[in-house]
């Protein structure tokens, strides 16, 4: 039976930013996005104003009106990569078995760590030892990674919870079934309209009925109901063997307008290029991207590059072709994001359709921007179209990046 911990720091910027500014310690505060440049909304707060009623995702206005008295800080990313490093790092001392979920979570596999003690008894010792960094954090016990994430939610702040394999029914089964890893909004109210209301319900639902009503998905969901998720947690150093590389950003202020997508597309799909290069990769053969609307609301969407190519003008091209089929502004744009996959590192696996000399051209001239900017930074040389914004252009976009949960997403 396998040990799977869910670690989940507690109201991570809020704490991140409390730890930076002791003096907001008793004061109901908020990390938002930039209140005189964007339509700002709350990306975290503290329990003071999570009491008043101010709850993430809410706009800086409303939770003003419900707590007059708020104060919004300003989100510094650099700290949170900082401290989120040095969690990691306590983790790594336990197990190497450790998959990152965004910046604040992240799932450890501790059964062959049974030297350090039981999964609770770890847990345990985990939340100590980041409490020794300023922070606490929220763990959960299970037998896989599903009903562990469901642990680590169920109580908060710094807290062990420990859902086994027996008994597991009685602790799972009754909770409402958007608690459940990948049960966003839509996907609850689409269920909601077949009388299924708790994970129970799912679980007793008839699979290939939930096949036919939402696919693939429903089939998964049923088996993530009745504990049979098998998912491996991946090892912390392959994950940096690229089995993708990404990058997404938050931009200062909503994206409206298809020329503010191409500035952003365009410095992403840079970014990814140069790191896949200096990877030693010579094509890529699968493109994502990310979007996420001002409501919070995200998908993903991904086509095979054809050509496979590592080059930015070539992501970029399939990127906005991805966005433009898919998108329609009727909301804005919060964030956005691209990744890719497949890569091969040997010259006989480009395509024999290739143009040859071309590929060389645009691989001697990919390898000539690396080389500047490594030299004199990501902004000594830059494509023209990234100059229209320049706020949109990070210091150093090919470092600062943000990488893609792995084939994850807690919401529709």
């Amino acid at each position: 039976m396998r040990v799977i911990l869910h670690s989940d720091l507690n109201n991570f910027y809020a704490s991140c930013e409390q730890l930076y500014n002791p003096a907001l310690k008793n004061l109901p505060f908020a990390v938002c996005g930039s209140v005189e440049e964007r339509h700002g909304i709350v990306l975290a707060k503290n329990h003071i104003a999570k009491a008043a009623g101010v709850k993430t995702a809410m706009t800086i206005k409303t939770a003003m009106d419900l707590c007059p008295n708020l104060l919004c800080v300003e989100a510094h990313f650099d700290r949170y990569m900082d401290l989120s490093e040095k969690v990691r790092k306590i983790y790594l001392e336990y197990t190497d078995y450790v998959e990152p979920f965004g910046i604040d979570e992240a799932w450890l596999d501790v059964t062959n760590s049974k030297i350090f003690g039981s999964g609770v008894q770890i847990a345990d010792q985990l939340r100590e030892r980041v409490k020794k960094l300023g922070l606490t954090v929220s763990v959960g016990v299970s037998f896989n990674k599903i009903f562990a994430k469901l642990g680590s939610d169920m109580k908060k702040p710094d807290a062990t919870t420990e859902i086994p394999f027996e008994g597991y029914k009685n602790l799972v089964w009754p909770l409402p079934v958007n608690e459940l890893l990948m049960v966003g909004r839509k996907t609850a109210e689409k269920l909601a309209k077949f009388n299924v209301y708790t994970i129970g319900d799912l679980a007793a639902a008839d699979s290939f009925f939930l096949e036919k009503k939402l696919g693939k998905m429903g089939v998964l969901l049923h088996e993530y109901a009745n504990g049979r998720d098998v998912d491996p947690v991946s090892r912390y150093y392959e994950l940096d063997e690229a089995k993708s590389i990404g990058n997404s950003m938050t931009c200062y202020r909503d994206l409206k307008s298809y020329e503010d997508v191409h500035v952003m597309l365009s410095v992403i799909c840079e970014s990814i290029s140069q790191r896949a290069l200096k990877k030693g990769f010579m094509t890529a053969s699968t493109l994502s991207i990310m979007i996420r609307d001002e409501a919070l609301e995200s998908f993903t969407r991904q086509a095979k590059l054809t050509p496979p190519s590592i080059f930015h003008d070539d992501l970029l091209s399939a990127a906005e072709k991805l966005f433009l089929e898919n998108f329609d502004f009727s909301k804005g744009i919060r964030s956005i994001g691209a990744a890719i996959s497949g890569f091969s590192s040997g010259e006989d696996q480009l395509s024999m359709f290739q143009d040859a000399k071309l590929y060389a051209k645009k691989m001697s001239l990919a390898k000539a921007v690396s080389g500047i900017h490594d030299k004199y930074g990501a902004k000594s040389l830059m494509q023209a179209t990234n100059i229209q914004d320049i706020r949109v252009y990070h210091e150093d976009p090919e470092n600062n990046h943000v990488a893609h949960p792995k084939g994850r997403k807690s919401k529709d």
